[in-house]
Formats: structure tokens, sequence, C-alpha cells
């Protein structure tokens, strides 16, 4: 909501508006009126809306046109004062003041205006006649209100409105000429529904409408207004109520009476709470909380972001076979203006034999936007309303910040949770298969992924010493004149080489010689395509050799040409050197430490998903 509200008060001289100023001010009309009343401030704790209110006068005898011009543009809301018994006081408002403010106003964000008739104590009849056509003619004309400063008639409530067509505008709302929402009003309230439809059956139930109205106005319906509200629209609508709750139409359809009914402030206060600002566009603020990364931390979703995310997953999941069908995603993602996942996202994360996204990938996928683009991620939690229906201050409470890496390395353990591998190699060694095999997918099933839907990431859980981790594996392009600090950025590297390409590990030995070899990472050779024939590499040393001088794993034999599902042992292995880096080069002799952890994974593995069926069951 605005800070503060500028009213400006305009008009023929003698119509009265430095009186109704003054007036509202000392609460008794003044004996002595002056050319034009100082500019003043009503704090924000006397005003209904508790927001500062700045009055502003004009006086044609004391100020310049340029003066003038420059507090219209200035204003919030402006005040045109007519005298209820002066009629050309009447035509100036459609003659003068109306068009002069439209000038010096912007088309597309034009000024609230205000009608006011003053002194209607020394008069018998109304001014509504004449002014009611005025209104009908220009859309900018909130209300119209006659008062009187002598007897102090109408005279907050003057104030009163001119604050809330500030706060509370019915122009992106509603459009009084077809006497219904404005699209960008339906479509806000549309996602608004569907947030707040918490089982997504299309029906606000009892438990969903009170939680809504707790969320927006702090206090529960007590059930007999609950019945109140749904029968008031089973009487307008006939599809309004379904099955005891209210359907999207009943929703809009209650927002439209609100408006008709002069109540705007209701409908705000829900758009206000749900993040939109006056233009129905959701906040920057809101979509976009602050979060302090500091260097060499990483961001990954905490507890409640991922019960968060099951909920809506399983919001989602209509035919409960833990994947998402394409109808499925489309549903889940209609709360968003665009649709954030393309055809790649099935090629990073594992999916069903059908290609859909299980839910353990829906997962993996969070996790990765998490973890490589932080303020996207707490966009994508404001789409889906995670500050709201989690009743915390911003998206920004999903997130944890991890420590600096060098503390882990000090302190010798770590409580991340998501670990990044990349994978550096000269072009067709085998990368993006090693990347897919960690995906459960083999050759054959590689060779129906389009060129245009591959992913250069893969991210997946895997177990070391029974905890569950994710293995981010990013597939760098190689570009051996230049690496970026953001290509050696991570906590694990793999070089691919094809064991059946002469000229494929020189890259391997090149980039690490140049760019590894005083670095603190971990490094592993992975050696791709086993399955076809080994040749000799074309280099001073055999790869074994390089591994040897240079005090690394051997290499690790790699093929994804299996019929099987390719095994995961070697994820695992990259998995544990990211966790205890300061364990890889010591225990590189020591073959127990890998089989440790391997056999950890392979029962955790096998209880995981044990757990995983019986968390099934229960939904």
């Amino acid at each position: 909501m605005r800070k503060d509200v500028r009213i400006l008060l305009v008009g023929e001289p003698k119509v009265g508006k430095t009186s109704l100023i003054m007036s509202l001010v000392s609460e008794e009309f003044p004996d002595e009126v002056p050319l034009r009343a100082e500019e003043i401030t009503i704090p924000a704790d006397v005003t209904p809306e508790r927001v500062p209110t700045h009055i502003v006068d004009y006086s044609e005898a004391e100020q310049s046109d340029e003066q003038l011009y420059q507090e219209i543009s200035k204003a919030n809301v402006i005040c045109i004062v007519y005298s209820v018994n002066n009629k050309k006081s009447i035509e100036k408002v459609t003659s003068h003041w109306i068009p002069l403010i439209n000038d010096r106003t912007d088309k597309d964000s034009r000024v609230p205006l205000i009608l006011v008739g003053n002194k209607s104590d020394l008069v018998e009849h109304s001014s509504m006649e004449t002014i009611l056509p005025i209104m009908n003619q220009y859309q900018d004309i909130e209300t119209c209100v006659e008062c009187s400063a002598k007897n102090l008639k109408n005279i907050s409530e003057l104030f009163y409105y001119a604050q809330k067509a500030v706060l509370h505008p019915t122009g992106p709302l509603y459009c009084p000429e077809e006497k219904e929402l404005k699209p960008s009003c339906i479509k806000a309230l549309t996602r608004i529904f569907k947030v707040s439809d918490l089982d997504n059956d299309g029906i606000l139930n009892d438990n969903e409408l009170n939680f809504f109205q707790r969320t927006c106005f702090n206090t529960p319906l007590a059930p007999q207004a609950l019945e109140d509200v749904k029968n008031v629209v089973r009487r307008n609508m006939t599809d309004g109520v379904k099955d005891n709750g209210l359907t999207l139409k009943g929703f809009l359809f209650l927002h439209t009476l609100f408006i008709q009914r002069g109540r705007h402030e209701t409908t705000w206060t829900v758009l206000r709470r749900f993040g939109y600002d006056d233009d129905l566009e959701l906040t920057q603020e809101y979509l976009f909380p602050m979060i302090k990364i500091p260097a060499d931390c990483t961001t990954e979703l905490n507890h409640n972001a991922y019960l968060f995310l099951q909920s809506v997953f399983d919001k989602h999941d209509k035919d409960r076979d833990c994947a998402l069908s394409p109808e499925e995603v489309k549903d889940l993602f209609k709360v968003f203006p665009y649709m954030p996942w393309g055809p790649d996202v099935n090629n990073t994360v594992c999916t069903n034999d059908q290609g859909w996204i299980t839910y353990q990938g829906y997962l993996s996928q969070w996790t990765l936007t998490t973890y490589l683009d932080v303020q996207r991620s707490l966009e994508y939690l404001g789409y889906l309303g995670y500050s709201i229906i989690y009743e915390q201050e911003s998206q920004a409470a999903a997130i944890t910040v991890t420590r600096n890496k060098r503390i882990d390395l000090q302190k010798k353990q770590t409580q991340r949770s998501v670990f990044r591998c990349n994978v550096l190699g000269a072009r067709g060694s085998g990368k993006s298969g090693f990347l897919q095999a960690f995906l459960g997918r083999n050759l054959q099933r590689q060779k129906r992924i389009r060129e245009d839907h591959k992913s250069l990431y893969a991210i997946s859980t895997t177990y070391v010493y029974g905890q569950e981790k994710y293995l981010l594996l990013n597939e760098v392009m190689p570009d051996f004149d230049f690496l970026s600090e953001a290509d050696l950025a991570c906590d694990v590297v793999c070089l691919v080489y094809d064991v059946n390409n002469p000229r494929s590990f020189e890259y391997c030995a090149k980039v690490y010689k140049q760019y590894l070899i005083d670095s603190k990472t971990p490094c592993v050779v992975i050696a791709a395509k086993l399955d076809l024939h080994e040749v000799r590499q074309h280099y001073s040393l055999s790869p074994h050799e390089f591994c040897r001088k240079h005090k690394l794993h051997p290499p690790q034999p790699f093929t994804c040409n299996t019929t099987e599902t390719p095994s995961k042992d070697i994820y695992t292995r990259l998995t544990t050197m990211a966790m205890y880096p300061h364990m890889a080069q010591a225990d590189l002799k020591n073959s127990t430490f890998w089989l440790r952890a391997s056999v950890g994974a392979t029962v955790f593995a096998v209880l995981g998903f044990a757990m995983y069926r019986a968390l099934l069951k229960q939904r």
C-alpha cells in the first residue's frame, strides 16, 4: 500500500475550498478565511486507513498557472470543489477543470477525481441531478460528495473518500459500463482462488474459505456468516456454489458485489495480501524478497519448502501415479504468467517410462533452480503462494544459505545437501551420455532425446553413509582456450575421455594441468564408452600413468551402452568426494573408503525406496 496520500483541492474562487480544509482541522467554521490554507499533514494514526495524508489548497489569487500544474502532477487525488448554489461553478467543472487536469496528467495513469458540492446549507435541493450525467461521462470521477463547511456536514467523509480513491481505486478492478470485473482483475483473483484451493478440486470448501479469510483479514468466519455468504451467491447464480463450496464463478461474483456496493477495500485487501500492486501486477518486493548470499556460499531449499512443494505435487498429481503428466504440469503452472519449464527439464531430472517427471524428478528440478538461480526460485515460490500458505514474511524463509565452503574444509564436515560436479571433456567424449546415465537412461533411451531438448544439467539423489544428497552434474562445453571461474566453481570435477578416440584424453590432460593441478577441488578421470575397443591415447603418458603421476584416482571405467539401467556407483563416489574433499586424496588407495560409501548408498537407496512407497500409500 502507498506510504502516503496527497489530496489537492481545486475549483473556482469563493466556492469554499479553504473553508473545507479549515473546518476539517479545527472542527468549526472559521470566522476569517485566508486566501489559501497552508499545506497540512494528517498523521497516520488519526486516519481510517492508517496512512499519512497531505491536504493541499489552491488559490488563483496567490498562485500561478505553473504552480497549479506542479501541484496537479504531484497529487494522488484531486477534489474539484463547486458551490451547489452557483451554476457557473458547476459548469466550470466540465468546461475548465476536468480538461485542464486531463491535459496535465498521463493518459495511462489518470489521477482519480472527486466532485465536491460545498455550501449545501444554503439550498434545500440537491445538485446530484446535474452532477450524475457528468459522473457518467468521465470515468476518472470516483464519487461526488455534497457537504457544508459551515455546518461541518460530510467534511471528514469527503477526505475519507479522497483517501479511499487513492488506496482502493475502482479503475483497475471494475468496468462500470459493462458492470463487470476487468480482465486483469479476473486474472489476479483467479490465481488467488487457485492458490487458496489447497486440494485443487475447483471448490473452496469451508476449511479453505476460513484459511483464506484468516490470511486476508486476520479473523475466521463464523459458521453462520459462511452460510450467509454462500446463500448470497446461490440466490444470484446457479453455478456459484457446488458441493457446499464456492466455485471460481462464485468467488468472482462476490468480489463484483463488493465493488458494486462500494466495498473496494475488501477486494484490495485480498489483492495486496497476495502480492499485487495498484496496477494488478505482482510487486517486485513480493516476487524477489531480499536475500544475502555471501561469496562461496550456496542456496538450498529447507525442510518447510520441500513440504510445501510436496503438497503442491500432491495437489496436481490427480491420477496418483507419482508423476506429472504434461496436462498436470500445465495445471500446476496456471498460477504463473508464463510456462517456466521447457522440454529440457524432462532430460534434466528423472522421468517415468512415459517421459513424465516423477515425484523425485520434480523435487530435483526445484533443487536445481534454487542452487543455480535463487532469485528465480523465489519468484516461482511467490507465484505458488508459499509465504501466504506457510504464513511466512516472504519466500526467503524457504531458503537456506549454506556456510562458506572454506569453513567446511577447515572443519572437515558439511551441512550442505546439494553438491555440484562439473563434467569436462573434448567433443564426443561421452559427457552427455554420462549425465543421462545418472538419470537411469541407457544409450538406447538416450537416442530418443531430440537435439533441441537436450540439457547441460542432470540432477538426482544419491546416498552417502545413509544420508540423502543431491548431486548436480553440469556439462561444461569444451573451449580449452577459455574456461571461466564459473566453469571451474564446483565441489568435484569429472574429466571424461573416449577410450575409442586416440585424441580424446589429451584435452583432459591439458585442462587438468592448466586449471586444476593446484586446485583443492577433487578430480576424477572417467574412461567412457568402455563397451567400444580401447585404443592407445596420443599423449606422452597413458591415462593410468597420468593419474598416478598427479596422485589422482585411476581412470574410472564407464559405459551407458547397457541393456539394464546404468550403474550409479560412480555417482555415489563423486558425491562422497564432494562431501569429503579432504579425504579424497588421503584415501586414494584405500578402497574400503569407497566400498563403505557405496554399500551405505545401496542399503539406504533400498530403504529410501521402501519408505517412499509407504508414503505414497498414505497419500
